[in-house]
């Protein structure tokens, strides 16, 4: 295991710390939730913890499944206590860029049905300035040129669909999803997560605002949690 991947799985475990029997537990999405995933199906199985998981892309149900993690659907729930998911960036008031998985809008989904979101990350993701990342935006198959070409307009830089070869990559849910390469200058992210949205054919963006309660961050010197100040949960 190099260096990153090995930062990756300290973060993805240290954040099943949030994480006690009885919780309704959101499951990311992406490299370093993998491995908080992994972590909980071995608590379930050698600690008896008892939790019931939501995932929020089709891989990460198909890892919960195959390692003994229950599953429900989020409409059984009235909520979530708690989801733990990985970012792509995020900035010093806790506001997040995601969206590299693909899986930007059930993240979102679930991120907002839950009381409380932890984040798992390796340095590489603090930054000062979101943007050297892009924003992922979710948006509909038809008429997608247009759509591009109108955030192009509105947010005066370069976005470009997302493609596997000569094919568009979809989401889970049959979307396509454009990049938008801002560079790291976004100021405001709430009016621009609310100036994207305003665009006819924009299912979802990856600017997760004021949702972030606290970071498990994990460097070359050790793993801290980092909490926000004004979040939802206090530490233990």
């Amino acid at each position: 295991m190099n260096d990153a991947e090995g930062l990756k799985k300290i973060a993805g475990e240290a954040a099943c710390e949030f994480v006690k029997s009885g919780m309704r537990v959101g499951l990311g999405t992406g490299s370093t939730v993998k491995y908080t995933v992994l972590e909980l199906a071995r608590r379930i199985q050698e600690e008896g913890l008892q939790i019931v998981g939501v995932p929020t892309s089709i891989a990460t149900e198909n890892l919960a499944r195959e390692n003994g993690v229950p599953l429900v659907e989020l409409g059984s729930l009235d909520g979530l206590d708690i989801v733990i998911d990985g970012t792509d960036e995020f900035d010093p008031n806790f506001q997040l860029i995601k969206g590299g998985g693909a899986a930007l809008l059930r993240e979102k989904i679930v991120a907002q049905q839950s009381a409380a979101m932890v984040v798992v990350a390796d340095g590489r993701k603090q930054v000062e300035c979101l943007g050297a990342f892009g924003i992922p935006i979710e948006i509909t198959p038809f008429a997608c040129d247009v759509t591009v070409s109108r955030l192009e307009t509105l947010l005066k830089c370069n976005v470009q669909l997302r493609m596997n070869g000569s094919e568009y990559v979809l989401t889970d849910n049959g979307n396509c999803i454009a990049d938008a390469h801002t560079g790291p200058n976004i100021l405001d992210p709430l009016a621009t997560e609310a100036t994207i949205l305003n665009i006819a054919g924009v299912v979802q963006v990856g600017l997760f605002n004021n949702m972030c309660d606290a970071v498990v961050l994990a460097s070359e010197d050790g793993v801290k949690t980092l909490m926000n100040p004004v979040g939802r949960l206090k530490r233990a």
